[in-house]
């Protein structure tokens, strides 16, 4: 089973915990697991999407291992190898892409309202420098706004969109078969 890890900068935790990860060292053990609450949590491929954070690591488990909901619990990990190409420039790139694929539920519903489209150029443009923070800003505040209309329909296509979001993201990261 492929593991990630998801941490701060410089290997510190950023999902509860205070850990200190280092590449290569198993962590202390810990018994008597229980998902958010006792454990080291990891993540599979499915799970990242919801746990993204500053740093993505490649982890190992050992020990007890339980599966939760949307995380996997383990007595002993180790980070061993970090995704160098998880930036926040791809990071931003991923959140357009995420955006940008659910458009057109959007589009469908609200056909003359294209602010969630334009917010998405502004951040495109951003990433590449041709945009303000004040640009990035205001787009962001108009795509929020028409985002609370269009939940109903979000929620209904999550699970597709989950799917989607996590093929993605592997290939973003170089992670095959990562699903």
């Amino acid at each position: 089973m492929q593991y990630f890890k998801v941490l701060a900068e410089g290997g510190k935790s950023c999902h509860g915990g205070d850990a200190d990860w280092r590449p290569g060292e198993w962590m202390p053990t810990i018994d008597n697991l229980k998902p958010c609450m006792r454990g080291y949590h990891l993540c599979e491929a499915r799970d990242l999407v919801e746990w993204l954070g500053l740093e993505i690591w490649i982890a190992e488990a050992r020990g007890e291992i339980i599966r939760s909901k949307n995380k996997t619990v383990v007595s002993g990990a180790r980070i061993i190898q970090k995704l160098d190409n998880w930036t926040d420039r791809n990071a931003r790139l991923f959140a357009c892409d995420c955006a940008e694929h659910v458009l057109p539920i959007w589009a469908k519903q609200y056909p003359s309202d294209d602010r969630p489209a334009q917010a998405i150029v502004i951040a495109r443009k951003y990433v590449d420098g041709q945009a303000t923070l004040e640009e990035l800003a205001a787009a962001w505040d108009a795509a929020k706004d028409a985002a609370w209309a269009a939940e109903d329909a979000a929620w209904a296509a999550r699970d597709a969109e989950r799917r989607w979001q996590t093929e993605r993201l592997m290939e973003i990261l170089n992670i095959v078969g990562g699903v």
